[in-house]
């Protein structure tokens, strides 16, 4: 059996995440047991949430353990099998961690996910046509639920979730504006993403009523729905600006992760314009991705969803790649490529 690089959560954040907190090991692959397969991970998928997993409070799900391989979804092929469903050379989709390999139970329910020949590289299924695609999905369509002629903004929108969200908005006739880091962020939503506009949230060092101001020039008819990714200053900015009724999916609080508290400056907003705003774990609503990835499919077929990848070599890289992506250097999906 091969052996086996992995990258364990060596201890616990203090503050920033740093590279100190992780550590590469060498371990052995065991051998199958009836029913097992081993899974050779070609592309990892590096994603914000894992961040909050790093830490030791509660949360929607358990700590990532110490000692422990990182959590991580990955896509492979299956490169030894002891169950039926299961042949060498398929290509498979699953939650193997920072780690080349990973020995999967086939026999359970949802472990891993067979993938077919699709139109587009199998890198997509970490993220338009996967869990960052059902989740913009899930957030526009059961949560901001809008009619055409909306106005929606996204927060980090050229990211993996900011992407699809935009495709999957304009297919609905709204007008889409993103807010993301850099004037080269900015042109690429609008000119390869297909936004109507995007701000820059550097220029306005962190007041937010500069970027409402902003926010009400790219939106001159008030915004509808939000899909929140970022919390804070930017959220604050945002609600100074939305419709009576508007509807706010939240998604993430990527501003608060490092454990510094994010609180609004204007809760009353919430009330005064009746606003809805409901936090969700695209994980607990597995009832709809088979609906979403079908959309998602067919606009990443076509071209109207062109995701970017950033994509780090070999999985030493993938703690740096992590920071990066916490920093908001990476362009749309961060994925690390092990073979």
């Amino acid at each position: 059996m091969p052996r086996n690089q992995q990258i364990v959560l060596d201890n616990r954040p203090r503050g920033a995440a740093v590279l100190g907190n992780f550590r590469l090991v060498v371990a052995d692959t065991p051998a199958l047991a009836e029913g097992q397969v081993l899974v050779r991970h070609h592309y990892l998928s590096l994603d914000p949430y894992m961040r909050g997993r790093m830490n030791e409070g509660p949360s929607y799900a358990a700590a990532q353990a110490l000692g422990e391989v990182m959590i991580g979804g990955t896509v492979g092929e299956v490169a030894e099998s002891r169950n039926p469903q299961y042949a060498v050379g398929d290509k498979v989709l699953g939650m193997g961690g920072w780690q080349e390999y990973s020995v999967v139970d086939g026999r359970t329910p949802g472990a891993l996910r067979k993938l077919g020949a699709g139109p587009f590289p199998l890198s997509y299924y970490l993220g338009a046509v996967g869990m960052p695609g059902v989740t913009a999905w899930y957030g526009l369509v059961k949560i901001i639920a809008p009619k055409a002629g909306d106005s929606v903004v996204v927060s980090a929108a050229t990211g993996a979730v900011g992407s699809a969200f935009a495709a999957l908005a304009r297919a609905r006739g709204c007008r889409v504006v993103g807010i993301a880091g850099g004037a080269e962020k900015c042109r690429y939503a609008v000119q390869e993403l297909g936004f109507d506009a995007c701000i820059d949230h550097q220029q306005y060092g962190n007041e937010g009523k500069a970027l409402a101001q902003a926010l009400g020039q790219a939106c001159p008819q008030g915004i509808d729905g939000c899909f929140e990714n970022v919390g804070g200053w930017i959220l604050d900015a945002v609600m100074l600006r939305m419709n009576a009724f508007g509807r706010i999916a939240l998604c993430g609080l990527i501003a608060g992760y490092d454990g510094a508290p994010q609180p609004l400056s204007n809760p009353a907003l919430l009330l005064v314009k009746r606003m809805r705003i409901e936090g969700f774990i695209v994980s607990e609503h597995l009832e709809v991705w088979p609906e979403a990835l079908k959309e998602l499919g067919a606009l990443a077929g076509s071209g109207r969803l062109r995701p970017r990848e950033t994509i780090a070599q070999g999985l030493a890289a993938a703690p740096e790649a992590f920071l990066g992506l916490l920093q908001g250097r990476n362009f749309g999906k961060q994925l690390v490529q092990l073979i």
